[in-house]
């Protein structure tokens, strides 16, 4: 099994967190992450599949609000063994997971059109496209190239520059 091999860049702008607390703020950011990524078109457009793995450290809830309605079809809680046995999801959300299940579902979504969100990495160094930070007084973010580079996934080219800028000027 490959271990992952990780580019983690600086953390984005922060979100307050005084509108709805963490909660609130995790599903708004999660929402604006989701809005600056494109995935492969595969024929007639459908909706996004949105999935939550392992325990969230943020919040209790991974209820993404999009901005501008785009869709998301439900919102699941597959197991590691669910996903990589053929259970849809086009997001995950990885929360706290054992090593070993982290390090498998990993594995399986490199090179696949996946969206991989996590709130138990603030290094990010797992795996992950995107690890959420909880700091004082709001939310922020960093960016993991090489699982964004791998995914298959259009990044706007904003977020991936905020990173590298964010990253050489830390």
């Amino acid at each position: 099994m490959a271990s992952p091999v990780a580019t983690p860049a600086a953390a984005q702008t922060i979100i307050d967190e005084r509108n709805g607390g963490i909660s609130a703020s995790v599903n708004r950011l999660v929402g604006g992450i989701i809005s600056f990524v494109r995935w492969p078109v595969t024929g007639s457009p459908r909706a996004m599949v949105g999935c939550t793995v392992g325990q969230p450290v943020l919040t209790s809830s991974v209820r993404p609000l999009l901005p501008g309605g785009s869709p998301l079809l439900g919102h699941a809680n597959p197991t590691v063994s669910d996903i990589i046995g053929g259970y849809r999801c086009d997001v995950i959300y990885i929360g706290r997971l054992a090593l070993a299940d982290r390090r498998r579902l990993i594995d399986w979504i490199r090179g696949r059109p996946i969206l991989t969100i996590t709130d138990n990495d603030p290094e990010c160094l797992s795996g992950a496209a995107f690890c959420l930070i909880q700091r004082a007084g709001g939310l922020s973010f960093s960016l993991n190239m090489d699982a964004i580079s791998r995914s298959k996934l259009s990044v706007d080219p904003r977020v991936l520059e905020l990173g590298r800028t964010r990253r050489a000027g830390t």
